[in-house]
């Protein structure tokens, strides 16, 4: 970002403050800041080109949003990848996931069902020869249209726990091609019940797809050693 912006007029605060957030939340996702890894203001600023006070508020946004977590004396870090931590943002998502989903149903538009096939063929496509990368961008898209075609502006907010869940804590979470194509196949089911107009069995779908990524945690976790 170039440094004539470091003496923002209160007229244009609010866009730097924004544009910043969407700077550093991108290299979050990009794994450009790594989960864990700490993020100093003098580095930023520097580093962004401006002042501390935009920075900030940014950093003020993307706490709220759950991808850092500011520590008044120490700075603001990247939120842990760890596996507790997936779990409680995979609880969030199979309540969000639902939800979007039987809305989506419920509004009974087939232009809706032809968008999330498409998506559906698109990750299809990253399977063989399996990318491990276009996958994930492929899924992150998916479950990014159902949220948003669910025109629920409260819904669409969360959107920020897709990407966090597939891409920031992909690391933890690393998906084989196996269970890419059992996730595709769920997908596609919730798609037919959305197709159907069946509000119920695509809220039930969805979240019995996020609740199968969830067992899958688990076991995981309760087959880690006990810390010593």
């Amino acid at each position: 970002m170039s440094s004539e912006r470091t003496q923002a007029s209160p007229a244009t605060s609010v866009p730097l403050v924004e544009e910043l957030a969407a700077v550093i939340r991108e290299r979050i996702y990009t794994q450009r800041y790594a989960t864990g890894s700490w993020l100093r203001q003098e580095q930023l600023s520097a580093e962004l080109g401006v002042s501390r006070t935009p920075l900030r508020e940014a950093l003020r946004i993307l706490d709220r949003e759950g991808l850092i977590q500011v520590h008044p004396s120490q700075g603001a870090r990247v939120i842990t990848g760890d596996l507790p931590t997936l779990l409680k943002a995979y609880e969030l998502r199979a309540v969000i996931d639902g939800l979007a989903a039987r809305l989506v149903a419920e509004r009974n538009d087939p232009a809706s069902g032809r968008l999330l096939g498409r998506a559906i063929e698109a990750q299809l496509g990253t399977l063989d020869p399996w990318e491990p990368r276009e996958y994930t961008q492929s899924n992150v898209d998916f479950h990014e249209h159902v949220l948003h075609l669910s025109e629920n502006e409260f819904l669409v907010k969360q959107s920020a726990i897709i990407r966090l869940t597939a891409q920031v804590f992909a690391p933890v979470a690393l998906v084989g091609p196996d269970a890419a194509r059992r996730a595709i196949g769920e997908h596609r089911a919730v798609v037919d019940a959305i197709d159907a107009g069946d509000g119920p069995a695509a809220e039930r779908l969805a979240r019995a797809h996020i609740e199968a990524t969830i067992t899958q945690l688990r076991s995981r976790e309760d087959a880690a050693p006990p810390a010593e």
